[in-house]
């Protein structure tokens, strides 16, 4: 079983999972997810299963919006159960113009590599639906 290390959670979680959602890259986005990894948003309450729901609730953030941007990361990760954590700042920018600011908190669960599950917690309206 693949174990990451504090940095490489960190790393997973910034780099490979939000940075190409900021660039609305699909396949690297899904390709940090396990096939039947579960993304829940506790905070509207909503459950999205397996790398077909989590594509779903992907293209309807990315044709929803015309910017994406996640940063001024705080992150917390922990190697003995493969686990990471963050707090961090959104912006969304519609076609029109409306702008969406949330300051949100995720909770990655890792298995041999992967997320298996997700937890995101918004301070708004859920984007992801």
């Amino acid at each position: 079983m693949k174990k990451l290390n504090r940095q490489q959670l960190i790393d997973m979680a910034t780099q490979s999972y939000f940075a190409n959602v900021d660039k609305k890259d699909m396949d690297a986005v899904l390709a940090n997810f396990h096939d039947d990894a579960v993304f829940t948003i506790p905070t509207d309450p909503i459950v999205h299963e397996g790398k077909a729901g989590i594509r779903a609730m992907f293209e309807n953030l990315f044709s929803g919006f015309e910017e994406v941007w996640h940063g001024d990361f705080e992150c917390t990760a922990d190697e003995e159960n493969q686990s990471v954590s963050a707090r961090f700042n959104v912006y969304l920018k519609t076609a029109d113009g409306t702008e969406v600011r949330l300051s949100n908190c995720n909770f990655w669960y890792v298995e041999d590599g992967k997320f298996s599950r997700v937890f995101v917690f918004m301070s708004g309206d859920n984007v992801l639906r």
